[in-house]
């Protein structure tokens, strides 16, 4: 199994990768980690730390072809690689492409996983690694480049190796999940959906919303749009207008940051724009979608538009939509009309999904 992982800097992907691989061996899978990054430092041990991306385009592809030649020899006697590098470069360079067709045709991944994080926590780790600017702006586009670029890498070496976006998680890190992509093949990828913004103060809701996230997690491989969650940034930017603020506080790895609301201003559109792309982009590397629609207090169902949209995606995306709706009110027909089967219970919907044997009792 060799599996090339992507993400843009800032993303911290090498101690990520390193508790995968922690994580493979504890349940007895030896896995073999290459960082690209850390091969071109040992080819030139004159580069300073961090400054790799400052020297001549030409030493720096010469550098990156060594080090991938390198990896091409360790992948013929490997039982599993993983190979962590980037598609993508936004640098004083400008915006450059960060891999050869030609070696990685030869590389042959058997998968593609583009690592990425949520814009707060990119910045924070950028400002402690790197000197050079950047702005919020710079860092979404680079995201989503890197995202981009990925899949063209994926399909334009082998259309039929699988290629997925994948969040590395906040407090609860998405290892298990990228364990059991490489190695629970068999297990059901299912994206899940569930509201969020409206009903973020309702402390009951929320409590049933991460029991539902916690079990499927556990059942299945699930791609969880609530691990990559900055939705709130354009609502705090939109309180500290109303008081009169020139900034917004943002609390990302333990850390509370203060960000100018100009660039938070700059970034709300493409926030709303990358969050609706993105969470279809996981609809569509998944097997189905499960959806849980908890009940508020007065009896009503807590759906919001976006769930409604996403259910409507996956069903016209030809997936297996799963609704589990709590609330007494009859869900509508925009939610009867696009699930495979709608459950009053988690209870009723588990039991369906052990008749299908899609989980092991």
């Amino acid at each position: 199994m060799i599996v090339v992982v992507t993400g843009m800097v800032g993303v911290d992907k090498k101690s990520y990768l390193e508790r995968v691989c922690q994580f493979a061996a504890d349940r007895g899978k030896e896995v073999l980690l290459f960082n690209v990054g850390d091969a071109m430092y040992a080819e030139a041990p004159d580069i300073p730390p961090g400054k790799i991306l400052d020297i001549p385009m030409k030493r720096l592809s010469s550098l990156r072809r060594s080090a991938f030649k390198d990896i091409i020899a360790k992948a013929k006697s490997a039982q599993n690689l993983i190979v962590s590098t980037h598609a993508t470069f936004r640098w004083r360079h400008g915006l450059f492409p960060a891999f050869d067709f030609d070696q990685m045709r030869q590389l042959g991944a058997d998968m593609y996983i583009c690592l990425i994080d949520d814009i707060v926590a990119l910045h924070v780790r950028l400002a402690a690694e790197h000197a050079t600017d950047h702005s919020l702006k710079d860092l979404i586009v680079w995201r989503e480049e890197e995202i981009i670029g990925t899949e063209m890498l994926c399909k334009g070496v082998d259309p039929n190796v699988p290629f997925y976006c994948l969040a590395r998680g906040g407090e609860q890190e998405t290892v298990e999940t990228f364990y059991k992509l490489l190695f629970d093949r068999h297990c059901k990828k299912a994206y899940l959906s569930f509201p969020m913004t409206g009903v973020a103060d309702l402390q009951g809701v929320n409590k049933e919303i991460s029991r539902f996230r916690q079990l499927m997690k556990e059942l299945f491989t699930c791609f969880d749009p609530g691990d990559l969650e900055e939705s709130y940034l354009p609502q705090k930017a939109q309180q500290a207008r109303q008081q009169g603020l020139a900034f917004i506080e943002a609390t990302t790895l333990g850390q509370r940051r203060r960000l100018d609301l100009r660039e938070i201003e700059q970034i709300e559109r493409d926030i709303n724009s990358q969050i609706y792309a993105r969470d279809f982009l996981l609809i569509e590397q998944s097997d189905m979608i499960i959806s849980f629609i908890p009940a508020l207090s007065d009896g009503r169902a807590a759906i919001s538009s976006g769930v409604e949209r996403e259910l409507q995606h996956a069903h016209e995306a030809a997936k297996e939509v799963y609704v589990i709706w709590t609330s007494k009110q009859s869900p509508s027909v925009f939610v009867t009309q696009t699930a495979t089967r709608v459950f009053s219970s988690m209870t009723n919907a588990l039991d369906f999904f052990k008749g299908k044997g899609y989980i092991q009792e």
